[in-house]
């Protein structure tokens, strides 16, 4: 019979842990940025940790990939460039390159050892790398922001690690410029944005910084992600302009019913119900 014990993380900003029952490491890697570490559990397949914090397991990675891609590039007109900061899982860049008139997909993580783990431990995740569209570089995404081509690019994707550490300088008003600068005219940027059940200040100080850097429209999307603290989550979109009809966040509901690529959680109906926000996330964020 084999052997388990639990994981437990605490999380101090909103009070509460989360845990899984494991039954064995199965990796782990000190990189020159952070820990990452593999554990094997008895009901959510591997788990990936960085710096003891929970990144992602096999059971439930799919609600956050599919929501921080699929509902950005159904709002986008005709989206051909995405930039993808941090991702380095690759979960997102499968995703996204799921969409045919996607021309290029640059991932841009500053930890090479992160998309090395995935590709040793969550291979499902790395179904696209080798796709002739997919650049994968591992440097400093703000430094590589802001050597991107003005107005060059349709979607940028901030699909980073907790506003700590080396994810720090992506939450703030020099960062979401350098995003503004290198968007089209009806470029989208789109970040997971935290807990709104317990985050909402945070969320409305990123909201605040975007708004800053020149963007003019917000809309804070949620979902669950049972392994995220409180279970539920979010990703928030802003745009420089644009839209459908004064409509900045309506997308092309046909286009996403008629997509030839199989989803596990969103769908066209699932994207126009997050268009509305709660009441008590409406009264903070003014959705």
């Amino acid at each position: 019979m084999t052997e388990t014990s639990w994981h437990f993380e605490q999380f101090e900003p909103t009070g509460s842990a989360i845990g899984y029952r494991i039954t064995r490491k199965l990796d782990e890697v000190q990189s020159p940025f952070q820990k990452i570490e593999i554990y094997e559990s008895t009901d959510w397949g591997n788990l990936m940790l960085i710096d003891g914090a929970m990144m992602l397991t096999a059971r439930d990675n799919f609600l956050y990939h599919e929501m921080i891609s699929h509902p950005a590039l159904f709002t986008h007109a005709n989206p051909e460039n995405v930039v993808i900061i941090g991702g380095g899982d690759c979960g997102t860049l499968r995703e996204v390159l799921k969409h045919p008139g996607v021309k290029k997909a640059v991932q841009c993580d500053i930890d090479e050892q992160v998309t090395r783990m995935a590709e040793k431990w969550f291979p499902e995740l790395c179904d696209s790398n080798d796709d002739p569209r997919a650049e994968l570089l591992f440097d400093d995404g703000i430094a590589y922001m802001q050597n991107v081509a003005p107005g060059s690019l349709d979607i940028v994707i901030v699909d980073s690690t907790d506003p700590v550490g080396p994810a720090e300088g992506l939450f703030n008003k020099a960062f979401y410029a350098s995003c503004f600068r290198v968007l089209k005219d009806d470029g989208i940027l789109i970040q997971q944005s935290e807990s709104p059940l317990m985050q909402l200040a945070l969320i409305q100080a990123m909201r605040d910084e975007m708004g800053k850097a020149g963007f003019t429209t917000f809309k804070t999307l949620p979902f669950p992600q049972p392994c995220y603290p409180t279970g539920w989550w979010s990703v928030t979109l802003a745009r420089k302009a644009g839209g459908f009809d004064g409509m900045p966040f309506d997308f092309r509901e046909a286009d996403a019913r008629a997509k030839t690529f199989k989803t596990k959680y969103y769908t066209p109906d699932l994207h126009r119900g997050v268009l509305v926000s709660p009441p008590f996330v409406a009264d903070v964020l003014g959705d």
